[in-house]
């Protein structure tokens, strides 16, 4: 009797260890906790900044890709400046802003594409698609009026009064140049100088020659507050002091493709926009961004820089 109760013991105790394994070996059910409409979980890249979800690559703008440059086009580089940009290329920076809408002359980015030469003119084009798509007028068939026999009052020329025109005519061609029907004659290219005589901006003596490449002009000595002369008659297309290693600046803009610029001054006496004769006063002698008081003078041509004793009155 004992020992049939020690075997159901055993027997029994043999079955709960078994039933245990068995829930242990079981897999526990999947439970979702996706939230609906939720996104993914950002991924901290190295340096433990999160980062967006993956995404498809954005494609780069036209500006930013690497390439050939477009003719009448310049390709921004570290450490370029509007103002110097419109100096290499013999250019005012504000055409540049103008013609590349841009708003903030300082922000410009590295690779940016920007125009350098106007753009090319459409006006006469796009006339002529909307004359042609203009519905036809239609007016009333009218009696001719003759011209007045007497003049106006006021004394002037009798004008000639015009015949009505008829249902569904074509308006009159105009005049050309010589009086008869036609279109007007394509204006003629105007002529670019090849050459300019500039006068001495500076009573100083020549203590840089011009470099190329190197210095881009020549150094002239002198005293502060020495007057600096326009070398010529022209238009300031800037006045200020934001190109790096010219100080205060003025630009002026000659016939043709030339440019004189004046650099160091220690102060500027006209503005942007301003018309000046050759001979007048602009600014005075001084030494900003220069170890020495001197007048930096550089004639361009197309922007390029080309040596001013070509251009210079003899003394």
């Amino acid at each position: 009797m004992v020992g049939g109760l020690r075997w159901l013991t055993v027997v029994t105790m043999g079955a709960v260890l078994l039933s245990g394994c068995a829930s242990r070996m079981a897999p526990a059910p999947i439970e979702s906790r996706t939230i609906p409409g939720a996104s993914a979980p950002a991924i901290k890249r190295a340096g433990g900044v999160p980062s967006a979800p993956a995404a498809a690559p954005a494609r780069p703008s036209a500006e930013a890709v690497s390439g050939p440059t477009p003719d009448g086009f310049y390709r921004i580089k570290r450490g370029d400046t509007l103002i110097g940009i419109s100096l290499d290329h013999g250019v005012s920076w504000r055409d540049l802003t103008s013609w590349n809408q841009i708003d903030n002359p300082n922000l410009i980015e590295v690779d940016q594409l920007i125009r350098v030469r106007p753009p090319a003119v459409t006006a006469p084009a796009s006339a002529a698609r909307a004359q042609e798509s203009r519905p036809m007028e239609v007016r009333p068939i009218g009696p001719i009026a003759s011209a007045p026999t007497s003049p106006p009052a006021g004394g002037g020329p009798a004008a000639a009064v015009a015949p009505a025109p008829s249902v569904g005519s074509a308006p009159a061609p105009a005049a050309g140049p010589q009086g008869g029907p036609g279109a007007a004659a394509p204006r003629p290219p105007v002529a670019v100088a090849e050459t300019i005589s500039l006068s001495w901006p500076g009573r100083g003596q020549v203590i840089t020659q011009f470099a190329d490449p190197g210095y881009k002009g020549i150094a002239l000595s002198g005293a502060e507050g020495d007057p600096v002369l326009a070398a010529g008659d022209g238009r300031v297309v800037y006045s200020g002091s934001g190109l790096r290693g010219y100080g205060n600046l003025v630009i002026v803009k000659h016939e043709g493709d030339f440019l004189t610029a004046y650099a160091h001054n220690r102060s500027i006496l006209v503005s942007e926009g301003q018309t000046v004769k050759r001979g007048q006063k602009i600014a005075e002698l001084g030494k900003t961004d220069s170890e020495i008081p001197k007048l930096h003078f550089e004639v361009r041509r197309a922007g390029k820089p080309v040596d001013p004793m070509k251009y210079l009155a003899q003394r």
